[in-house]
């Protein structure tokens, strides 16, 4: 299989060339996408200097749109997968062929972080929230609905395009496989929390889950 790696990034000039590193020991340089959403530091450069395909917006768009753009380009480059993680150095490359290995049967590989005490506490409730939302509104559960540390198929990837520019996109797929019964696994996944928490916050919780409620509605 030609494995693809993507990876958004914003402003992350402090780990962006080691989480790039690491990556290439499992991924070869000219499959590994690095997507620069309209940084205002040295993400571009340092990405850049490592060699791999680096991707930019001129503009910040958001997660979701920079997620996209990557993997439209992996597609176009005769992708058969695709792995997505994040370029905060709180996903480990190092297990980049665990989900290979999930793949073999799958159309979709969902990693999923234990609950511990170094899980911020907004993180856990937004979790359980979502969590309970896409099990009622899709029939499908998901341990962690917000960890974007996934693998796909080419095929998966056709279902599962989604709209979402900014983090809601981790839950749009997710409605999606449940819509088109993609078959699905978890694997547990190491998070390294390096920074104060950033993303889903409550509020933008509520909102992805008025955006869930569209989705089963008019899809």
């Amino acid at each position: 299989m030609r494995i693809f790696a993507v990876i958004p990034a914003y402003n992350e000039e402090r780990h962006i060339s080691g989480v790039i590193e690491k990556a290439l020991s499992h991924i070869s340089c000219e499959r590994i996408i690095v997507v620069d959403d309209g940084s205002r530091d040295r993400t571009y450069s340092l990405a850049m200097k490592t060699g791999v395909a680096v991707l930019r917006h001129i503009i910040n768009i958001g997660k979701g749109a920079a997620l996209k753009t990557g993997c439209d380009y992996a597609i176009s480059r005769g992708a058969d997968a695709i792995i997505v993680l994040d370029s905060d150095a709180q996903h480990e490359p190092d297990e980049i062929p665990s989900f290979i290995r999930a793949l073999d049967g799958a159309d979709i590989v969902f990693g999923y972080r234990e609950l511990n005490s170094r899980m911020p506490l907004v993180m856990k409730v937004g979790n359980w929230m979502l969590g309970t939302a896409i099990k009622l509104l899709f029939r499908i559960s998901i341990r962690d609905t917000q960890c974007g540390y996934r693998a796909f198929t080419r095929q998966a990837y056709q279902d599962i395009r989604w709209t979402a520019h900014d983090y809601s996109v981790e839950s749009e797929m997710i409605a999606l496989v449940g819509k088109h019964r993609l078959r699905f696994r978890q694997i547990p996944v190491e998070t390294i929390y390096v920074d104060k928490y950033k993303g889903t916050t409550p509020l933008d919780g509520l909102a992805i889950v008025m955006k869930m409620v569209w989705w089963k509605f008019t899809r």
